[in-house]
């Protein structure tokens, strides 16, 4: 993937200050020269954190506080694209990235906000290095490490550093973390080019035709099954024929098992269509259809005969009550009636008819006797008759009563009349079904026992399906595959060893592999193989990691479509061999060239770096993040020094931190 920084800007949070920018050539060895603390070794978590990772491990304090947003300007075959992200903060990241297009893009002042995700930036450059969508997980297993491959997973091979690039246990970019060294591992074949997109589109294609083949596989090898076990019973399927008078005892005592096939193919073939039509008229006649409609009236009436019931007995309790509140009132009437014999009493003599006292004292109590009589009176004549509206709507329920009642009982006699005349034609319909049912099992099982010979739709599906796998199979070739992966690594090992005479190894000349499962170096001698981490020495080690790291460069962009950016960015190589005294001083500017052996060392990497970027043509930059000043590695033709952060230079400008 045709890559390469362009540049790396801050903007501070002071929004009064200008966005702090360093630039880079494409092609070249690029420096970043200074001392420590600088902020030299911020340049790597920069540029990946821009470049869509999980988390910023960009330097707290003094880098993270100044800055508001960090930002790359990159060149790619599409014009110049700017990935900004916001500072996260008290976050581990953050989501919020500014992204600019263009041929030639405008670095603005200011960012005011967002206008792209983290998410988003991801997917362009997954499309931006041409990576396939589909996954590893060919046998869909759910393993996590088995995803599409991202551009994420490819800066593995872009970024060494302090802490890696002379480390003798861990070889590639977070490969020390166990997710990212599985992704790893099952990626590289992938980024090697053994396995291409169209490959992998074809081990998916051939892992569904797979799972097809066995599901038809297991479908013929049932219908078998029901084949055998139905030629099993072909005798009793012959004698429950003759049962239902399809076929003779004759005919039956003469069949072997091919006239007896014969047989039962020919009480399908007579017997079908004639039971399908007796039984539909058996089933679906009008007497079926009016046994349907008289339950319905039955019930319609049941209903309404309950409703009429109710209302009948609810008027007969009222008339009950009438004439019991009646023959009250005149019991009362009777009893008061002394009232009345008392009055007329004292009208004649105003004496007590009984003790022959006077009465005049006693002339008010019966006064409301008498008018207590005078109201019983009134209300017996007002309730001496029932309303003659109440007798003719109790008479006419009474009727509706009858009439409902009679309705019922005919529509009852209807049914069991109907349940009379359908007994033998139930009877009949049984033998009709269950011949029809007979003959319809007999119908598929001969049906799937024709589908098991060699010309049946599902052979000719299987045979179909077995020809495609064979097809992948050999386009998929895991052998195949293999020889490409070993093909590809030893390319890449022999451009190693092309790499480590020119390099301070102890061991230029012995040959270098790369192991996949390991994702480290191996260096064979005569007799022994040994990995990085038994090899001894911080020069040994740094040698190998910059001849793999090349070579692996080389390669890909050899390969012409690689989704691996052709970059590279190595923070301190040259500390195996300098202490930090060995940096320039601010007093002494004209310190002499180092004459040592470690100098010449130091040289041998600048050197073999420049060579890498020649021998692609121009098509790999290296950035180098390091201490040593320019007088070392200054006479190191094409070697470009970006800046040189010394003598209060830094990422962070002084202003910022007023």
């Amino acid at each position: 993937m045709n890559m390469s920084i362009k540049s790396v800007i801050l903007w501070p949070r002071n929004r009064m200050l200008p966005p702090r920018r360093v630039d880079f050539l494409p092609g070249v060895v690029n420096v970043i020269s200074g001392g420590s603390r600088t902020g030299k070794s911020a340049i790597i978590p920069i540029i990946d954190y821009c470049l869509g990772a999980d988390k910023c491990t960009i330097p707290v304090t003094t880098i993270r506080d100044a800055t508001e947003w960090f930002g790359i300007l990159i060149k790619t075959d599409q014009g110049e694209k700017l990935f900004a992200r916001r500072e996260p903060g008290a976050q581990r990241s953050t989501n919020d990235m500014f992204v600019l297009e263009a041929d030639e893009v405008v670095l603005p002042d200011r960012i005011k906000d967002k206008n792209a995700t983290a998410e988003s930036l991801k997917t362009q450059l997954d499309d931006l290095a041409g990576l396939t969508s589909l996954d590893f997980d060919i046998e869909a297993s759910g393993s996590g490490f088995k995803g599409r491959p991202s551009f994420r997973d490819t800066v593995a091979f872009c970024f060494q550093p302090q802490s890696i690039v002379a480390n003798p246990n861990t070889l590639f970019y977070k490969s020390e973390s166990y997710e990212h060294r599985e992704k790893l591992r099952i990626i590289f074949p992938y980024v090697l080019g053994a396995v291409t997109p169209a490959l992998l589109a074809k081990q998916h294609e051939l892992s569904d035709i797979r799972q097809a083949l066995r599901r038809k596989l297991q479908e013929l090898a049932n219908i078998r099954d029901v084949s055998q076990k139905f030629v099993a019973q072909m005798k009793s399927d012959l004698n429950r024929a003759m049962e239902f008078g399809f076929i003779s005892q004759v005919e039956i005592e003469v069949a072997d098992q091919t006239t007896g096939l014969q047989l039962l193919r020919k009480v399908v073939r007579e017997n079908q269509n004639q039971l399908k039509m007796a039984t539909t008229g058996s089933t679906i006649g009008s007497s079926a259809d009016e046994l349907v409609e008289l339950r319905e009236t039955e019930a319609q009436t049941s209903s309404k005969l309950a409703q009429l019931r109710q209302r009948f007995l609810e008027m007969t309790e009222l008339r009950r009550n009438a004439g019991e509140y009646r023959t009250a009132l005149h019991l009362q009437r009777d009893r008061l009636g002394i009232a009345e014999w008392l009055r007329k009493k004292s009208d004649l003599d105003r004496d007590c008819p009984v003790c022959g006292n006077h009465m005049s004292q006693q002339e008010e109590q019966l006064e409301e006797l008498l008018k207590s009589l005078e109201s019983i009176e009134n209300a017996a004549t007002q309730f001496e008759v029932v309303p003659a509206s109440f007798d003719r709507e109790y008479q006419r329920v009474r009727r509706e009563l009858d009439l409902v009642t009679e309705s019922l009982s005919g529509t009852q006699l209807r049914l069991r009349e109907l349940r009379d005349l359908s007994e033998n034609q139930r009877k009949r319909q049984y033998t009709e079904l269950s011949a029809s049912r007979f003959v319809g099992r007999l119908e598929a099982n001969l049906r799937v026992l024709e589908s098991v010979g060699q010309d049946s739709e599902l052979q000719n599906e299987i045979d179909k399906l077995q020809k495609m796998v064979s097809e992948l199979e050999r386009e998929v070739d895991s052998r195949a595959i293999r020889e490409r992966l070993t093909r590809a690594l030893a390319n890449v090992s022999s451009i190693a060893a092309r790499y480590l005479p020119q390099l301070d190894a102890e061991r230029p000349y012995d040959a270098v592999d790369m192991s996949i499962n390991d994702l480290t170096v191996k260096v064979r001698s005569v007799d022994r193989e040994d990995y990085l981490w038994e090899i001894g020495s911080g020069s040994n080690w740094l040698s190998y990691h910059l001849a793999m790291t090349l070579a692996l460069q080389l390669f890909f962009i050899a390969m012409g479509d690689s989704a691996v950016p052709s970059l590279l960015i190595y923070d301190q190589p040259s500390q195996v061999y300098f202490p930090q005294r060995v940096t320039l001083k601010d007093d002494q500017p004209d310190e002499p060239e180092f004459t040592d052996e470690d100098v010449v060392a130091v040289r041998k990497v600048f050197a073999a770096l420049q060579n890498a970027t020649i021998e692609s043509k121009k098509a790999l930059q290296v950035i180098v993040l390091d201490h040593a000043a320019e007088d070392v590695w200054g006479s190191v033709p094409g070697v470009h020094l970006v800046e040189e952060w010394r003598s209060g230079e830094k990422l962070v400008p002084m202003n910022w931190l007023v």
